[in-house]
């Protein structure tokens, strides 16, 4: 019975995964018509009252709203998550969803060094080989044929060390506090962050209102508000207890996989084979470190 459990959080994890991976080239279409922030402000409010929702009809997930220091802890990782998804959704503008998806993917090997530098915790030594395998990687990724490393790479690279951060803080508060509330407010405060830099840009009503009936824009709000924030963050809470960290990481780390699966197929996004390579140690440099690093803890699935 554990077993069985344990295969279907992996096949859920995945389908999770695989739906973080193939929005990058939704994403990319849809911030050719309306503005970043302003997608991102609709997206993650849509997605934070879905998230809301339930929370508000629990009385004892309702009654943890009451709490001044869940909506700071919440807010804290929000910024983080703001902070990356703005990041790379600009990056989108100048990068490839390939480029993206795989140096965004460096936020897992990027993990065990900031919890060195914010929780002191001791990094094995698989995972730092594993950080020199991705960097090497990254290096040839960024020498194909799109013009070597541009503004969008570097922007999604900073995403990566966003996202990293957010993670070890995750780690540090989920343990307080029920998943839902703490991801609905991590979520609506991503949203509220974004209409606050739409607003600051003074982004016209008028424009948005003609450019959000586009069907590219209302497909990627769909996908993206519902799929890929509100069911996405909802299965990994309820389906993530049934594995082990070690082994979720590991699925979380095909995300690139399917960026560039879905970039090759949709978008016919040709990489050359540098960049096949530098991709390959990239994905290697991963697993170095999250098997790695499963070979020296003593994880347990819980029944």
């Amino acid at each position: 019975m554990i077993l069985h459990k344990r295969y279907l959080a992996d096949v859920a994890l995945l389908a999770v995964t695989f739906v973080w991976g193939t929005t990058f080239v939704i994403v990319q279409d849809a911030i050719q018509v309306l503005p970043v922030f302003a997608f991102l402000a609709l997206r993650f409010c849509i997605g934070g009252l879905i998230l809301l929702t339930p929370v508000v009809s629990v009385p004892a997930l309702r009654a943890q709203l009451r709490q001044r220091s869940l909506w700071l802890s919440g807010g804290f990782l929000g910024l983080w998550l703001f902070a990356g998804y703005a990041l790379q959704t600009i990056g989108l503008l100048y990068t490839t969803p390939a480029k993206s998806g795989f140096i965004t993917g460096l936020s897992v090997v990027l993990v065990p060094l900031f919890a060195l530098l914010i929780l002191k915790k001791r990094t094995s030594r698989a995972a730092w080989l594993g950080v020199a395998i991705a960097t090497g990687g990254l290096f040839l990724l960024s020498q194909s044929k799109t013009g070597g490393i541009n503004l969008g790479d570097v922007l999604t690279l900073l995403c990566a060390i966003t996202f990293a951060v957010q993670i070890v803080y995750v780690g540090e508060y989920a343990p307080k506090y029920a998943a839902l509330p703490l991801a609905a407010v991590q979520i609506l405060t991503v949203g509220v962050l974004s209409i606050l830099v739409t607003a600051f840009t003074r982004t016209p009503v008028g424009a948005l209102q003609r450019e959000l009936l586009t069907p590219t824009v209302l497909f990627a709000l769909a996908i993206t508000s519902l799929l890929a924030t509100s069911v996405a963050y909802f299965a990994q809470m309820a389906f993530q207890k049934f594995t082990t960290p070690t082994r979720t990481a590991l699925i979380f780390a095909t995300e690139p996989v399917f960026a560039a699966l879905a970039s090759y197929l949709w978008t016919s996004d040709r990489l050359t084979m540098s960049a096949w390579v530098g991709c390959a140690l990239i994905l290697s440099g991963m697993l170095v470190a999250e098997l790695g690093g499963a070979a020296h803890s003593d994880e347990s699935v819980p029944s």
